[in-house]
């Protein structure tokens, strides 16, 4: 009994790499038989539409619209998670037990002043620091995304640009 189990589960195994085998070749080569008998096989007769597309330019502009809307979203986030991180972080106590143990490490007395990390690194200093990072990082993103697209266009003008076999859904 398990024996034939086993060889039926080896039977069905083998019988879906191949039938992937032959859909993966359909999808590659779409104006093949194969692809008709596979399309035929799994649409119920009627076979999806291919098209077999060519992308040999990108729109500089509109890339680099696409990237600088996406890089300002980048720098909100950055913004918001470094505030909830800061906000937490004093919330737990973290900077009261830095300070302690700063003074701990110094050795001062109550009567000499007391270190207060915050002080120095307060929200206001890092929430500055992160929105000029997230102002430099909108700019520098925009830029590269604007670049690539025009190195892309000058590579897809050599080569041809990438081949793209889009197919209508079977439903």
């Amino acid at each position: 009994m398990a024996e034939t189990s086993k060889t039926t589960l080896g039977t069905r195994i083998s019988t879906a790499i191949s039938s992937a085998k032959d859909e993966m070749h359909a999808s590659a080569n779409p104006d093949s038989s194969k692809a008709a008998d596979q399309a035929a096989r799994t649409s119920g007769g009627r076979r999806p539409r291919r098209a077999r597309l060519r992308l040999t330019r990108v729109d500089p502009w509109s890339v680099m619209k696409t990237a600088f809307l996406l890089s300002v979203a980048f720098g909100i986030v950055t913004v918001v998670a470094v505030t909830i991180v800061w906000g937490v972080l004093g919330m737990a106590g973290v900077w009261d037990s830095v300070n302690q143990m700063v003074e701990t490490v110094v050795g001062t007395s109550e009567s000499e002043s007391t270190f207060d990390v915050t002080s120095y690194l307060g929200m206001s200093r890092v929430l500055g620091f992160t929105m000029l990072v997230a102002v430099i990082d909108v700019v520098l993103l925009t830029a590269m995304a604007t670049l690539g697209a025009f190195l892309y266009n000058m590579a897809a003008a050599l080569l041809g640009g990438i081949e793209v076999t889009l197919a209508e859904d079977e439903g």
